[in-house]
């Protein structure tokens, strides 16, 4: 083999190994990203979870003591109780509401690129602005709802001092606040869905609501899977929201899991129970994301 040769193969299996190592350069950011702000911090919960912690004092282990602290508190499952209550009320209304308004904006109508952008711009903000945001439209004393009602005569009503108002509040900021992210991913569905389908409907009469039930939402079941498993995730994760809306009040009644683990940690100094709180957090939303992979069967369908 002549000298060139070599010469050449050498540089062809430096190219070759450069293009192998290229892939995990362009992901290695995100890999470092996720390792320090999501993987460290996760292990340090999880480690900070066998120990009596209290942020300045050295940690003593105390095995699965926090655990069995938790297992008796019982504002622990109250507060579990009304999260999944939380969740079950405003998880159909953004699966309809999404789907409502995507359905209108999946057809061709003027300006729809203005009205999908309408809709979807709450999305942009972040859920301390929405909060503050829909706080001063449900004011008892400042808000803008209470003022033209009283302009019309009407008594101010308890809007964030009142049990059912204040989570009527946080449920329409909710709503209002996700279904655009939802809309787009319903459109998106909608979209993938064969046109052949809807003309075999119209050639056999059918129209309306007889082809959204037997063609539009059947083949939307994967979408709707995933909207109805990111939004269940979404509830139990709610915290910042609420937090500058009503603050967890009237009382507790607004106090979801993820603030009532923030005041043990940060306001009662409770480090290692509000890990252990946080690893049972982990594992319901693990055990929701292992439901909608295996009722999606991979994401096959």
């Amino acid at each position: 083999m002549s000298g060139g040769q070599s010469l050449n193969r050498k540089k062809q299996t430096g190219q070759t190994r450069k293009l192998a190592i290229a892939p995990y350069l362009f992901i290695l950011p995100n890999l470092l990203i996720f390792g320090v702000f999501i993987v460290i911090p996760s292990l340090l919960g999880l480690f900070y979870s066998f120990h009596v912690y209290d942020g300045l004092n050295p940690m003593k282990f105390n095995g699965l003591g926090n655990y069995i602290k938790i297992i008796g508190d019982k504002e622990f499952w109250t507060t579990i109780g009304r999260t999944g209550l939380y969740a079950a009320i405003v998880v159909p209304l953004i699966y309809a509401v999404a789907l409502g308004i995507a359905t209108l904006l999946a057809r061709e109508i003027k300006m729809r690129g203005l009205f999908r952008a309408i809709f979807y711009w709450p999305t942009m903000i972040s859920f301390i602005i929405v909060g503050l945001t829909w706080k001063w439209i449900f004011g008892d004393s400042f808000g803008i709802l209470n003022h033209m009602l009283t302009l019309i005569g009407v008594e101010p009503v308890g809007f964030l001092t009142s049990p059912f108002w204040a989570n009527a509040a946080v449920i329409i900021a909710t709503v209002w606040s996700r279904a655009g992210f939802f809309m787009v991913i319903f459109i998106a569905g909608l979209q993938a869905i064969p046109t052949d389908y809807y003309e075999a409907a119209r050639l056999d009469g059918a129209t309306g609501i007889k082809v959204f039930r037997h063609i539009t939402l059947p083949l939307l079941k994967p979408t709707s899977l995933l909207v109805f498993m990111l939004s269940l995730i979404d509830a139990f994760k709610a915290f910042p929201l609420m937090f500058a809306l009503t603050g967890g009040g009237p009382g507790k009644e607004t106090t979801y899991i993820v603030q009532y683990i923030y005041e043990i940690g940060f306001t009662k100094q409770e480090l290692g129970l509000a890990s252990a709180m946080s690893v049972m957090l982990f594992v319901i939303i693990g055990g929701f994301s292992a439901l909608q992979f295996r009722m999606s069967k991979g994401g096959a369908v």
